[in-house]
């Protein structure tokens, strides 16, 4: 059974949701996750929003409003997959998940949306459905969170499910 059948059909392990972008603040979530919450047995969904685009034909069309499939680790690396997702996962974060998914025996998929950021996590959150969730935050200053909206923020006050938030330190950037 494909890992993307195996995750559906699971209804009692804990869904763990960890949204990603692959930027430095998102992969320390993501490492953090695993280190410190990830346990055997569970589901690791990575959530990651693409901008919204004008698809005229095909599959993006049809998951712009539902999500992408669910991607599994194994596929995070093909060339097919990447160029067809636009998702850019950089090695040591592929290496490290595929050590967590060895050493901790989970599962690791992905989830793509297209929109808001805000809005897609919140959604895939009650979709998955994910008992709860991680995501980074870039400690951006008071004035930029206020003009620019903080994603992290957001998802604390609008989420369905417990959320963490990991911060990423001036120097880690």
């Amino acid at each position: 059974m494909s890992e993307e059948r195996r995750f559906e059909r699971v209804s009692v392990e804990r869904k763990v949701g960890v949204a990603v972008d692959f930027s430095p603040c998102s992969k320390k979530a993501l490492l953090w996750a695993v280190e410190n919450v990830v346990r055997s047995g569970d589901h690791v969904v990575l959530v990651n929003v693409q901008p919204p685009a004008n698809y005229e034909e095909g599959e993006m069309q049809l998951w712009e409003t539902t999500g992408s499939p669910f991607i599994p680790l194994r596929e995070f690396a093909d060339p097919a997959v990447i160029k067809k997702y636009g998702v850019r996962p950089d090695k040591d974060t592929l290496d490290a998940l595929t050590h967590a998914a060895k050493e901790k025996e989970i599962v690791i998929v992905m989830k793509i949306f297209w929109g808001d950021p805000r809005e897609k996590i919140c959604e895939a959150i009650e979709k998955i459905p994910l008992n709860f969730i991680m995501v980074g935050s870039r400690g951006h200053s008071t004035i930029k969170r206020i003009l620019l909206g903080s994603v992290s923020d957001y998802i604390v006050h609008s989420a369905a499910c417990p959320v963490t938030v990991v911060k990423i330190n001036e120097h880690e950037v």
